[in-house]
């Protein structure tokens, strides 16, 4: 069985050919590296993965954390690996030098971070978060909580979390319910409950930093209403040293399908003591402040997807090569020797449709990486707001799109393995288990189909969309072989009647009822989607393309055929396929909308 969890060779091949992120090293931030220090960082990552998170993923399966007397008990190796991961500057990995971090680019330390999702997701998750709620302190909070909570969080003496949800309103954060009352201190009495919240209590940290959305007396109705606060599950004094417990409470745990050795907590907040919190900036602001969280996590889930699936797609690859069964149908001799199934169409083409999804999924979070490298790194200003404004648009489609095919990957891998995947001594069907939750948890992906055709595609008078598809004419014009022609072609083809699509959609949200036109928004999600992919595929094929005229030898060969064999696969299976979600569009189909809840 493999123990590969991203084949490496397609990594330098994204990051370095696809992406050219050694050319970041030309940047004032991050002059102190070069290839070499990045290589010997996502070394680090990719042994540090196999050795301490992928040794006990199936073992926190079995074993997921337990709720014993107010407390967590958990597997003493997810500690040992969140320390090992801490004390390795992963935590802090892209943060400042003066706050203990690397000053690694974005695009170097998703790389390094997909290993150890694809390792183990469940213990994964803890530094992940953390690492995310403290750049919310970083950027928003004040020098005082700043001062107080970076440095344990970055060191990992401190985890972090996230506490939006509610029992009673879900996704729906304008109807929270959590409190916050002025004490006249400087702090805040929350009250409330919060619910689904990973990492919200465990084992392995001496304090949890939660992020909280409450709504101050008298606050505005709404999402306009919601302020943001710290509340750790223990005070500290004026010297940084834990006082006393603080009156957020778990109130119990929740047992998932997957992704069980990152807890799910339901939690209480000012029930048996009071439950202080700390204002970051200023009330009313904090959903504001919360996307910055939310879509560092969105962009986190969606290339979480895709490695998940590609660890899927790997152990069935191996499989598929050593599993011998049955013959080919020219073959008529009963006698003769059965061959491994990699050599049967069938299984060829569930390995194409894994390798299309989850290699095209992670070339695509791996360009929103690099969006986020250049949104804060590049010399020139008005680049820096183009990559935010592609970023932005996008972000919906990083999460989605990966994490409904990532799954899909995962299935696929199931059946390669036939009734052995089916069975818990092999391990795609944990992938996905695990892999099952990304399209729900961070936004459901109809959310961000709601996000992106409600809101997203028109900022700014639509011009992310106009940055993208000048984006995508650089790659359609360098696809000068005659292979790469053809596919730039078709996706040309797509493109011109999805913009048609967008623009008859644009002005019926002016003239009629949004309901009507947003009731078909997962279709546009997926139409979007695609188009994107397959832009992906087509900016790996080119670079394939291009090697293979200039002279590749050895094993390269093979790996950029494979690139061509899986653009082709996509262009030909899956773009296609789009057709149906543009004439659902067009016809601005009322099926869903119309049917009654009484008919079902």
């Amino acid at each position: 069985m493999t123990d590969t969890l991203i084949d490496r060779r397609d990594l330098d091949f994204q990051l370095y050919e696809v992406l050219d992120t050694e050319a970041l090293c030309q940047r004032e931030r991050f002059t102190e590296h070069s290839r070499e220090t990045f290589d010997a960082v996502v070394e680090t990552a990719d042994k540090m993965a196999r050795e301490k998170f992928a040794t006990h993923n199936s073992a926190a399966d079995k074993n997921e954390p337990r709720f014993v007397n107010g407390q967590v008990e958990m597997l003493p190796e997810v500690k040992e690996a969140f320390d090992a991961y801490a004390q390795a500057g992963f935590i802090a990995g892209r943060y400042d030098y003066e706050l203990g971090g690397m000053q690694l680019p974005e695009s170097v330390m998703a790389a390094c971070n997909g290993f150890f999702t694809a390792a183990n997701p469940g213990t994964a998750g803890y530094p992940f978060l953390t690492t995310a709620a403290a750049n919310l302190i970083r950027v928003f909070g004040s020098p005082e909580q700043q001062a107080k909570y970076l440095a344990p969080m970055l060191s990992g003496k401190y985890a972090g979390t996230m506490a939006l949800t509610e029992p009673h309103a879900g996704s729906s954060l304008a109807d929270i319910r959590t409190s916050a009352t002025p004490t006249g201190e400087g702090d805040y009495l929350i009250k409330g409950a919060k619910i689904y919240i990973s990492g919200g209590e465990q084992s392995i940290t001496d304090n949890i930093v939660h992020m909280v959305l409450a709504k101050v007396k008298g606050a505005p109705p709404g999402v306009k209403g919601i302020s943001l606060f710290i509340v750790p599950k223990f005070l500290s004094d004026d010297n940084d040293q834990l006082t006393e417990r603080n009156g957020v409470a778990l109130a119990g745990l929740i047992h998932k399908l997957g992704y069980r050795g990152t807890t799910s907590t339901a939690l209480s907040f000012g029930d048996d003591a009071p439950c202080h919190g700390y204002l970051i900036g200023e009330a009313h602001q904090g959903l504001k402040y919360m996307f910055q969280m939310m879509n560092e996590a969105r962009l986190g889930v969606g290339f979480g997807a895709a490695v998940i699936g590609y660890r899927g797609y790997l152990h069935s690859l191996d499989y598929a090569k050593d599993r011998l069964q049955g013959r080919k149908p020219s073959e008529r001799d009963p006698a003769s020797a059965p061959v491994a199934i990699i050599e049967h169409a069938d299984v060829r083409r569930m390995l194409l449709a894994q390798k299309s999804y989850v290699e095209g999924g992670m070339s695509l979070c791996l360009y929103g990486a690099r969006l986020v490298d250049d949104q804060h790194s590049h010399p020139d200003p008005t680049k820096r707001e183009e990559a935010g404004k592609l970023l932005d648009l996008l972000t919906p489609v990083m999460k989605a799109w990966p994490s409904e095919y990532g799954p899909k990957a995962n299935d696929l891998a199931i059946q390669v393995y036939g009734g052995a995947g089916y069975t818990r001594e092999y391990p795609v069907e944990q992938c996905w288990r695990d892999n099952r939750l990304n399209p729900i948890h961070e936004g459901t992906n109809g959310i961000q189909a709601l996000d992106l055709l409600g809101r997203k595609v028109w900022q700014d008078q639509s011009h992310g969309l106009q940055l993208l598809m000048k984006a995508m004419q650089v790659d359609l014009e360098a696809a000068t072989s005659p292979r790469c022609q053809q596919w730039a072609l078709s996706l040309s083809e797509t493109l011109q009647r999805a913009v048609q699509v967008t623009q008859a959609l644009g002005k019926a949200l002016m003239s009629e009822n949004p309901d009507s036109v947003l009731a078909n928004a997962s279709c546009y999600l997926h139409l979007f989607g695609h188009i994107t992919i397959a832009w992906m595929w087509l900016r790996q094929a080119n670079v394939a393309q291009q090697a293979l005229a200039a002279g590749a030898t050895g094993t390269d060969v093979a790996f950029y055929e494979g690139k061509l064999q899986a653009a082709q696969y996509f262009f030909h299976w899956e773009l296609p396929g789009v057709a149906q979600d543009i004439v659902l569009l067009e016809n601005r189909d009322d099926t869903c909308l119309n049917m009654k809840a009484e008919w079902f």
